[in-house]
Formats: C-alpha cells, sequence, structure tokens
C-alpha cells in the first residue's frame, strides 16, 4: 500500500506540475504524432497510457479528468483510441485491467491543427491605405472641458469620437459620467484572447497583467507580438485600458487592467483553444474574443465537443463560480451575405455577441445582420475608424470592424463589473438587454419583443450605454439559476417548395412542459435543424414565436453553393427573451424560386433557455458530446436532482456546430464518480486501488495477455504486447542480470575454492560471508524491484513524456 501511494503521490506531482507549466503539444508535434484528449471516470491515466501504448502528456488545464495523449506515429483520418477501445470493451478474452482502462474513458476526441481568422478589416484600412475620408479635427470647447476635468493630456483623445463626440451628438459610448463617479474598471481584468499585446507600450504597460496572460502560440509566458500583422490584440488593449499619459489615447475604462492570451498567430489545436479560454479563470474576468471561423459568406463552422466543454467549465466555474465573461464580434462578413447564426461561437448562449455601427450610428457594410447578436457599438465606417494605442509606440487611426466594437463593449462591462463584481455572467447578459440604447429608430426591421423592447437583426437591442449599464447594474437584483427545455425531435420529411410559403413545422410547448424541466421564462431560444439541398445558400429559416416575433434564423448567401446542407446544425435568437414560451413554435424553411435547386425539410428540434422557477433544483449544464454516464459526472462538484430528467447534448445543443466523431462511453448500472482533486483517492466498490497496486507486480503478466492475432493487424503497431519496448528493456534487463549474477557466483565459487586449499578459511569466516550473500542477495532482490517499478512508474527516459525528453519540444528547447 505504502508504494501505491507513492506512485499516487508522484503521478499528482507531476499531474500539478504539468498543469502549472502549460506543458501542451506545440504545432510541429503533430506532424511526427497524434494527440487525443480523453476525459476518465477514473483518476489513473497512466494506466489508460500503459495499455492503450500512449505517452501521458498531462492533464488539460483547468478541465477536470480531461488529459492529454499522444500517440508514438501519425495515422490520418484513423481514431487509434476509439477503435482500439471499441476492440477491448467488444471481446471477451482480454484481461481486466485491459477492460477497466477501455471503460475508464468516458469520452475521446483527436486532435488536429486549424487557423482563427481575426476580425478587423485586413488591409483595406491598414496605415498604407488612406484613401477613406475622415472627419477633420475640430477643437470644440466641451472636449476641452473633459480634458480638464479627467486632467486628460493624451494627444489623441481629441480624436477618440467613441468616447467622446463632438459632432454627431450621442454617438459615443456615453462614459464621462460614469468617469465623474469613479468608475473607471478598477480591480477588473479583460483577458483578450488575440495575437499578443505590446506591453511595452507606454500606454499598456502599467495596466498589463502578466498573471493572466500566456502565448499559446509560442508556448511561453511572453504574448509579445512577433509577426509583421501581430497589431491586432495591441490596438484591441488600448481600447479597453490605455492609460492616461502624454502617449496616444485612453481607454474606455482606463483603470482596468489587460491580460494577452496570444493564439491567433499561428494555427492551434483545440487544446489551445480550450486552455485559453479556461487560462486563469479566477483572475481574467472578462475574455474579449475578437476572431472565428472565416466571415465569406460560405462558411459553417463551429466550435468542437471540446471546446464546447471548455466554455460551460468556464461560465460554471470561472470568476470563482460566477462565470467567465465571454465576447464575442459578431463578424465582419456582411458583404458576403453572412450570418453570424453560421458560427457556432457568436451563436452560443454563453456569448455576449457584439455588432458594428460607424460614427453616425449607421450599419457599415461589413458587419453582419443577426438575431444572435444582442447589442451593438462603434467602429469604422464611411467616415471614420478607431483611434487608439499601435505597436511599437505608436497611435493609429485605422483601427475597425467588429473587431474593434467588442473590446469596447468589453471595456463597458467591465465598468459595470467594477460596480458590482458578483454579477453573473448571465446577468451581464440581461443588463444589456435592458440598458441597450435604440438607435436608427425608422429602420424598418425593428420588431416588439415579448419583453416590450425592440430588436432589430442590424443592431439586437440597441448600442451599449456605459451610462445606462452601470446605473442598471447598481440596482439590479440577480437572476436565478439557470434551466433548460429540449422537444423532442419534430419528423417532417417535406420538400421544400419554390414560392413564399416554404416547409413548415410546428412544435407545441405547453405549461406543464416548462414546469416539468424548472423553466419560468425564455431567454434563449436555439433550433437544430437537419435540411437537405443541393445549395444550401438558397435556404433562408424563420422561427415564428407563440407571440408572433419572428427570428431570421438563417438567410440567403450568395457564395454559399455548399451541397452539404444543414447537418444537426444549431442556430440561436436573442429576440424572444422574456417570453414565457408557452404555445406554438413554427420553423418555415425557404427556397430558391430556381426549380432546379431541391430540398428537403426532414427534422428539427427546439430548445429553450432562461431562469430556473426554482434555484434548488437547477442543475449544471450538460455536457456536449455526453453518455448518460458521463452527464451524470458534471465539471462541477454537487449532485443531480433526480426530479428534473437530465438529457444528453451534442455540441449543436448548446453552442453552434455538428455533433463531431467523439469516443463516449454507453450508460452502464455503474457509476464512478470521479474527485475533483487529483490527490484524494476514492475507493470504488470494485476495488480499484487493489487492482491499480496490483499493475506494479502484474504488469508484466497483463502485458503478456494480448488480443487474439487476428486483431493485431487492425491494431497495428499501437499494439500492447511484447513488441513494446519497455517491455525489451525489462525482460533483456533481467537476463542481463541474471548472466551477471552467475558470473559474479562463479568467480566466487572458485576463490572459495582456492581458498579453501591454502586453508585460509575458518567456519566464522565462512558464516560471516553467508551472511554477507544473504543481505547481498536481500539488495538484489530489492534492485529488481526497483527496476521492474521503475519500467513502468515511467522514472526512466523511456517512460518520460514525449515533451520532457531532451529532443524536440523539450523545456530546453522552449
Amino acid at each position: 500500500m505504502r508504494s501505491l501511494k507513492a506512485l499516487l503521490l508522484a503521478e499528482s506531482l507531476f499531474v500539478s506540475l504539468i498543469a502549472k507549466s502549460l506543458n501542451l503539444p506545440r504545432p510541429e508535434h503533430y506532424s511526427v504524432r497524434d494527440h487525443y484528449v480523453v476525459h476518465l471516470k477514473d483518476e489513473y491515466p497512466e494506466l489508460v497510457a500503459e495499455v492503450f501504448d500512449l505517452e501521458l502528456v498531462g492533464p488539460l488545464p483547468n478541465l477536470n479528468d480531461h488529459y492529454i495523449f499522444a500517440s508514438p506515429t501519425v495515422q490520418d483520418g484513423y481514431d487509434y483510441v476509439q477503435h482500439y477501445k471499441n476492440v477491448l470493451q467488444r471481446r471477451s478474452d482480454v484481461s481486466h485491467l485491459h477492460k477497466r482502462a477501455a471503460n475508464s474513458i468516458l469520452w475521446s476526441a483527436k486532435q488536429s491543427l486549424k487557423q482563427r481568422v481575426k476580425r478587423d478589416l485586413g488591409s483595406l484600412y491598414s496605415e498604407d491605405n488612406k484613401s477613406g475620408n475622415t472627419l477633420k479635427k475640430r477643437n470644440l470647447p466641451d472636449i476641452e472641458e473633459i480634458k480638464k476635468q479627467f486632467e486628460i493630456n493624451d494627444p489623441i483623445f481629441g480624436d477618440q469620437w467613441h468616447l467622446v463626440n463632438t459632432v454627431q451628438q450621442g454617438h459615443d459610448l456615453n462614459v464621462t459620467g460614469v468617469w465623474a463617479d469613479g468608475v473607471t474598471g478598477k480591480g477588473v481584468v479583460v483577458a483578450l484572447i488575440d495575437d499578443g499585446i505590446d506591453y511595452n507600450h507606454p500606454d499598456l504597460t502599467d495596466n498589463f497583467f502578466r498573471e493572466g496572460s500566456h502565448d499559446f502560440n509560442d508556448n511561453d509566458n511572453e504574448p509579445l507580438p512577433v509577426l509583421f500583422d501581430d497589431y491586432h490584440g495591441t490596438r484591441c488593449a488600448g481600447e479597453i485600458a490605455a492609460v492616461k499619459n502624454d502617449v496616444c489615447g485612453i481607454g474606455v475604462a482606463f483603470h482596468s487592467k489587460v491580460s494577452a492570451i496570444r493564439m491567433l498567430s499561428g494555427p492551434v489545436a483545440d487544446v489551445d483553444e480550450i486552455a485559453a479560454i479556461n487560462y486563469e479563470f479566477h483572475k481574467n474576468h472578462i475574455y474579449s474574443c475578437s476572431w472565428g471561423p472565416p466571415d465569406n459568406g460560405q462558411s459553417m463552422e463551429g466550435p468542437s465537443d471540446l471546446i464546447v466543454r471548455g466554455v460551460i467549465n468556464g461560465i460554471q466555474n470561472g470568476r470563482d463560480g460566477k462565470g467567465s465573461i465571454f465576447v464575442f464580434a459578431s463578424g465582419n462578413g456582411g458583404r458576403s451575405f453572412d450570418n453570424c447564426n453560421f458560427d457556432g461561437y457568436t451563436n452560443s448562449i454563453f456569448s455576449i455577441t457584439v455588432g458594428a455601427i460607424d460614427r453616425e450610428g449607421k450599419h457599415p457594410v461589413y458587419s453582419e445582420q443577426c438575431c444572435a447578436q444582442l447589442i451593438v457599438t462603434y467602429s469604422s465606417g464611411d467616415t471614420d475608424h478607431i483611434h487608439t494605442t499601435d505597436v511599437k509606440n505608436k497611435c493609429t487611426q485605422f483601427h475597425g470592424g467588429t473587431s474593434a466594437a467588442a473590446p469596447l463593449a468589453a471595456g463597458v462591462l467591465a465598468l459595470a463589473l467594477s460596480v458590482r463584481p458578483e454579477l453573473t455572467w448571465r446577468d451581464m447578459q440581461h443588463l444589456t438587454v435592458q440598458s441597450a440604447i435604440e438607435i436608427n429608430s425608422d429602420d424598418e426591421d425593428w420588431q416588439m419583443t415579448a419583453n416590450g423592447r425592440r430588436f432589430n437583426h442590424k443592431f439586437g437591442y440597441g448600442k451599449i450605454d456605459a451610462g445606462a449599464l452601470v446605473a442598471a447594474a447598481r440596482n439590479y437584483t440577480l437572476k436565478k439559476a439557470p434551466s433548460w427545455y429540449h422537444s423532442q425531435v419534430q419528423e417532417v420529411g417535406q420538400d421544400i417548395l419554390q414560392g413564399s410559403d416554404g416547409a413548415k413545422s410546428i412544435i407545441t410547448v405547453t405549461k406543464e412542459n416548462l414546469a416539468q424541466v424548472n423553466l419560468a421564462n425564455v431567454e434563449h431560444v436555439t433550433v437544430t435543424v437537419n435540411i437537405d439541398h443541393e445549395s444550401r445558400g438558397k435556404v433562408a429559416i424563420r422561427l415564428i414565436s407563440p407571440h408572433g416575433v419572428i427570428s431570421r434564423l438563417a438567410e440567403k448567401r450568395e457564395f454559399d453553393m455548399s451541397d452539404e446542407g444543414f447537418k444537426d446544425w444549431r442556430m440561436m435568437s436573442v429576440m424572444h427573451w422574456g417570453e414565457p414560451g408557452v404555445g406554438e413554435w413554427t420553423l418555415q424553411v425557404l427556397g430558391d424560386m430556381e426549380i432546379r435547386h431541391k430540398g428537403v425539410f426532414k427534422d428539427w428540434k427546439i430548445s429553450l433557455w432562461g431562469e430556473s422557477i426554482d434555484e434548488s433544483l437547477a442543475v449544471p449544464y450538460e455536457l456536449p458530446g455526453a453518455s448518460e454516464k458521463e452527464a451524470k459526472t458534471p465539471l462541477v462538484s454537487g449532485s443531480i436532482v433526480s426530479g428534473i430528467p437530465t438529457t444528453t447534448q451534442s455540441a449543436s445543443g448548446i453552442m453552434g456546430g455538428t455533433t463531431e466523431a467523439s469516443t463516449t462511453e454507453m450508460a452502464s448500472s455503474t457509476i464512478i464518480t470521479p474527485n475533483s482533486n487529483s490527490t484524494n483517492i476514492t475507493t470504488h466498490t470494485e476495488g480499484s486501488l487493489t487492482e491499480f497496486e496490483g499493475l506494479q507486480s502484474h504488469t508484466a503478466h497483463h502485458v503478456q495477455e494480448t488480443l487474439p492475432s487476428s486483431e493485431e493487424p487492425m491494431l497495428g503497431q499501437h499494439h500492447p504486447n511484447m513488441k513494446d519496448p519497455s517491455m525489451k528493456i525489462l525482460f533483456g534487463g533481467i537476463v542481463l542480470f541474471s548472466v551477471f549474477l552467475l558470473f559474479v557466483l562463479a568467480i566466487w565459487v572458485n576463490y572459495r575454492r582456492m581458498r579453501r586449499s591454502i586453508g585460509l578459511v575458518d567456519e566464522y569466516e565462512f558464516n560471516q560471508l553467508s551472511n554477507d550473500q544473504d543481505d547481498g542477495m536481500e539488495s538484489s532482490t530489492s534492485g529488481n524491484a526497483r527496476t521492474l517499478y521503475d519500467a513502468f512508474g515511467r522514472d526512466s527516459d523511456e517512460g518520460k513524456s514525449f515533451y520532457d525528453l531532451g529532443g524536440e519540444g523539450s523545456d530546453e528547447d522552449e
């Protein structure tokens, strides 16, 4: 038992050190090894690594019981973990430890690299392109009075119209009154997941929060801009927290702090992205994300199941349980007829999605129209751009796109959070809805909603207003915990005919349905659809609520020629905020007027998300891709109330995206709940401690219990049998050690004979040598035991993580 405790202590120390150092795979590692994230129900990742012949890279930071493993080789298009798990579970002639290792895997996902896209306007408004018309500087008296009142000496403050607009009255953030009350963002940290921050810039150095910063592209703690186009994050940071001095301008929350989480300067895997969105989530409060999939009017992409797990982890555990606040730019695909409901980050119920307006309050052509965006704020347009901090101690007058809008909104939210730090992530969403200011009221798209506020697909509920938001926050009553309702899948099977009606289907939600799941009212509505169509861009989708509110979930996209249709794609609307939810919900699918493009509306389901009736019955959010067993082991500790039904969800049920191929374990009658702390050991009913302790003495035996040869071609070189290099080392060492002992024994016997022949040995000496021999044999036995322990306890280089060796990717190379 002592040896087991020592092994577990060593493992926990290894896990904690890996987590602290963020020893994630580097991009170059993906070319030589496949990597997997695995959710385990037991806390013995070493057992899985041994049985599956994988390297344990380490735990996934901040996500309990999720581990990163690396395989010896790259096998494109092949999920080794899923295949081998299925084989082990299917076979009856494998050892119990093999079965246990396979059954401990609740979920797994193979990793790959991808590139996220910044939502600035690229070269269109670069420093080298100054053809756009800009308003001339007007030295009006009011701006001078404001400078004097707040002791502002920053040279471009007069150009920062988004803070004080002296030309278009009312079209700014209305922030000076908040500053006058002493609300400047003190105590709040905004993390920018971007391409780094030039924290040596005089505007940012004093407000840079190093503890919340990390570089996931170069895998170090120096998230400085490196590439020629790494200016995006610095500009966004200046909008939020540029200090008052004599350089450039100031930020909307100039006493807040900014963290730099560098992720956009190269391809990253899901393990990097999830680590980024959960990085130091008790110290980082708001995450500003001005990026996403391509805004080309063709892409339809959402976060993977793993990323959604990270987001859920953030909103449930971040900020000591109050929830991380995620702010996303809605996208710049307006010119391509794009819609943020084709982006699974912006149509997430967990995101505050922000669109853009120009300095005149008009809708710029690049900003997308979408029923998933809550609010808009200021950015570039035909007449001007955002003036802010730039890299290399410079300033810029050409920052723009929805990339510039999102950090401004994040800065205003930081002001409110500094006044009411106990606000939850959902409270912040409620406040943005309640305090938004309607603009361009004559626009024909404004539509009255059930909560008494009007909504516009161009502007959301209106523009964010610092004065109104902070005032609302002071008197705000915290909302109860969330709850939700999922309908059954409604089979439709209708052809999408030409004409104005298209195909229609109705799902009826009753009061009893909502009472059964503890749902009081609606905040978000999501719809998951399956539609076959020869040209996806020819399809438009409308949701009509029981109150007659119409959400344009999807618009026709001219450049989307895909014939893949909509496969378990989820869309979201905030237009139904405050509705009771009871009644008939109608989904209308409209097709192309050209008869040559055919389609079928196959099925759909609706989910209503909102506030709970009885907070004591609230349950954690469901994990995407989870089996029934995994759904009962949530990321946060707590019991699941038996009176509330729990359904399992794919990623498409919570955040946009199709259900991905990931390994989940089917439900069984045995439920094992893992500890949240890896150093605490729970005794399970199946005697897991005894079995795992036995792994030390029986490893050689269980490794020999290989699968029948008929399976070996399927398993390839990963099959854990006697061909394992560690086994060769072990048994080779035993053989060599035995030969050495025989050699020493032969010399000693010969020596004894020689001494006996000349009469130099007496009985006492013989007994003494015999005792010495016994001691030596005991030491040898002990040493042999240590050799066996080392071979499977991973104390030698053979058992170290790939990233701890002295080769490429080791600490020495960083």
